[in-house]
């Protein structure tokens, strides 16, 4: 009977290590809006990672059928904004105890027509403000409880970290870096209210600042003011300077500052020249794209050290 019992318990001990084992090779994915769902994924696919991706319905591209039907390692599971419980139970069923947030999920989807479900709207109700920032370390938190534990996403992609200096053939000129220095101060105030990462300067000027539309819905808001001032002579310069900028603590789990090829594209039909994102901080998607884009339409690109100030 004692050997049944040792052979029960080391069966037992056997499973138990071959679930832990499975659970650490598998990352869950929260997969908003855009590129970045679909980076993550590749970065974590060549690390040996299978990912179960929770597919936002209002929000996620329907592209990531296809990329799981190509992979046998990831699975799709699509749901609504709204639908928290489901997400944990997915997750859950699913074995995974380590998941990621990866794309943008639009926060004006908070004021829509999304329904959420009993644990989201509770949630919702006990939020003193409804900015990124509480909402997503509210929602890390029921997840935490739940034994999903919600990790940096720049854990797999800390090569797409914008390195400090130039990136593009041209450096910004003596005007563009006075326009930076002062987007700089402007851009970390209104980011450390968590109401936007992004501003738009023109001679040290404030033209635009991101609120809840995104920072290429700013810069295109930007764009068209200045558009609306005519092409009369004017003692101030009608060059944009774009400034992206992380939060003072940035919770790299989630809203982590992402450049891509769409910023770049906006900028040069706002008629933008120059752009500056924080060094270490902001991930840059396809950066042979954005700098081959950017020196065409002759936009200066430059990642800042966190400590440059005005």
């Amino acid at each position: 009977m004692a050997y049944t019992n040792t052979q029960t318990d080391t069966r037992d001990r056997v499973d138990g290590d071959n679930r832990m084992n499975e659970s650490q090779n598998k990352l869950g994915l929260i997969a908003g809006n855009g590129r970045f769902p679909f980076v993550l994924i590749d970065a974590a696919r060549a690390e040996g990672l299978s990912v179960v991706v929770a597919a936002i319905r209002e929000e996620t591209d329907p592209e990531m059928d296809a990329r799981a039907a190509a992979d046998s390692a990831i699975r799709v599971h699509w749901l609504s904004l709204g639908e928290l419980s489901r997400l944990i139970d997915t997750f859950r069923a699913e074995g995974v105890t380590r998941a990621v947030m990866a794309g943008q999920v639009k926060h004006t989807q908070i004021f829509s027509n999304v329904r959420p479900d009993w644990r989201l709207a509770k949630l919702l109700l006990n939020l003193r403000t409804r900015n990124t920032d509480m909402l997503l370390g509210a929602v890390a938190k029921v997840l935490a409880d739940e034994g999903i534990e919600l990790i940096s996403s720049t854990q797999y992609l800390e090569p797409l970290l914008a390195k400090p200096g130039v990136v593009t053939q041209r450096a910004p000129s003596e005007d563009e870096h006075r326009d930076i220095a002062y987007g700089l101060t402007v851009a970390r105030g209104l980011a450390a209210f968590d109401l936007g990462q992004t501003v738009v300067i023109a001679a040290r000027a404030c033209v635009a600042v991101e609120a809840m539309e995104g920072t290429d819905a700013t810069i295109e808001r930007a764009g068209a003011l200045f558009r609306a001032l005519g092409s009369s002579e004017s003692i101030l310069s009608r060059s944009l300077t774009v400034v992206k900028v992380a939060k003072p603590n940035q919770d790299m789990r989630f809203d982590v500052p992402v450049i891509g090829l769409a910023t770049i594209e906006a900028m040069a039909r706002a008629g933008a020249t120059c752009l500056a994102v924080e060094a270490g901080r902001t991930l840059l998607f396809d950066a042979a794209a954005i700098v081959a884009a950017a020196d065409q339409a002759g936009i200066s690109v430059v990642a800042e050290s966190a400590e440059t100030s005005l």
